[in-house]
């Protein structure tokens, strides 16, 4: 199948396999980080999968050898190649990594397709990213609201779409990085190459980079732990680790894990019972959706909480899940450290 765009029949045709097939992607993702399992390739690619470590690496790898200002641009990315004929105008992201990504370069999205546990736009993209119509979810995509905009261009990522990709290949060129999560500075980088906007895009991650390092310098050479406390539906509670995107930015400060978070791995996972394994000098804690489907108040109302190091010392805070787990880019990640300054240098 060619990965260039296709006519006005092409969409018609990929449009009504979609509705024949019914909804696309199934489960639920939860945390902005970790995919519905359908195909072999997403499965690969999920926390514990085979691929899963190797996901930045091979992002990294991606991507086109078209200098500035050079069209049509062959894309090299998880799914294959593709061509883009001349600058993207009309783009659709499928997640809301791949928003901040294009929205931090500039360009207000025609379509988005948010997590089930906040579809609203997020708060901290308002200003920037325009009025992109809803396309779905990312694990329930409309395909049929997809073509209906008349992109030139989709972004999004296997883990998320790999099942649909064939289908919105048909609608316009689309580029796919891995998965979402700890690879976003190589997810930034691809979607800016698709976009012509490479330069632009390693500028603001050099500022990131300085921001984090001047953080961690700020700190000292005693810096406190931090634990990354998350509360998802049905009783789930989730230690973030390494291989997040929150994850990645302690790293890039420099800023010390509890051990039980310091492993190469999304999330340790515990229950409300044995909350007491959240301790270290600071804990941040975030809320995916409804807080009273999680066990928030459960475990915050257990004993062991309450005896907590950083309960008892007053440095347990709420922060914002759309930025600390959903944000999942470059803007994202600035409100983090920020957030970050305030609290331990305070």
């Amino acid at each position: 199948m060619s990965l260039r765009r296709r006519g006005t029949a092409a969409v018609a045709l990929a449009v009504a396999a979609v509705l024949s097939l019914g909804a696309c992607g199934s489960g639920s993702a939860g945390n902005g980080e970790e995919g519905s399992a359908g195909k072999k390739d997403k499965q690969s690619v999920a926390k514990g999968g085979k691929d899963f470590a190797d996901a930045a690496r091979k992002t990294a790898a991606m991507g086109t050898d078209a200098k500035p200002g050079q069209w049509p641009r062959t894309i090299t990315h998880a799914m294959g190649r593709t061509v883009i004929k001349a600058q993207p105008k009309r783009v659709v992201v499928l997640d809301v990594g791949e928003l901040d990504n294009v929205v931090s370069l500039g360009i207000k999205p025609v379509g988005l397709a948010p997590t089930e546990g906040s579809p609203q736009l997020p708060s901290y993209l308002r200003n920037d990213a325009g009025t992109p119509k809803n396309v779905g979810t990312i694990n329930n995509l409309n395909l049929e609201a997809i073509a209906g905009l008349k992109p030139d261009l989709i972004l999004g990522s296997q883990l998320r779409a790999a099942d649909s990709y064939d289908e919105l290949s048909q609608i316009a060129p689309t580029v796919f990085s891995i998965r979402p999560g700890f690879t976003w500075k190589e997810n930034y980088l691809l979607n800016a190459a698709a976009l012509d906007r490479t330069a632009q895009a390693k500028a603001k991650l050099a500022e990131y980079d300085a921001q984090a390092k001047a953080l961690g310098k700020k700190l000292g050479a005693k810096k406190p732990t931090v634990s990354m406390v998350r509360f998802m539906p049905n009783g789930v509670i989730r230690l973030y680790a390494n291989a997040s995107f929150i994850g990645t930015i302690l790293k890039d400060a420099g800023i010390p894990r509890p051990k039980n978070q310091d492993i190469n791995d999304l999330a340790a996972e515990i229950s409300a019972e044995n909350i007491d394994q959240a301790d270290a000098d600071y804990i941040f804690t975030g809320v995916y959706g409804d807080p009273k489907a999680t066990d928030k108040s459960k475990a915050q109302g257990n004993p062991l909480w309450k005896n907590l190091k950083a309960v008892k010392d007053g440095h347990a805070f709420d922060v914002p899940d759309e930025t600390w787990y959903l944000g999942l880019g470059v803007t994202a990640a600035d409100a983090v450290l920020n957030d970050l300054q305030k609290y331990l240098t305070a």
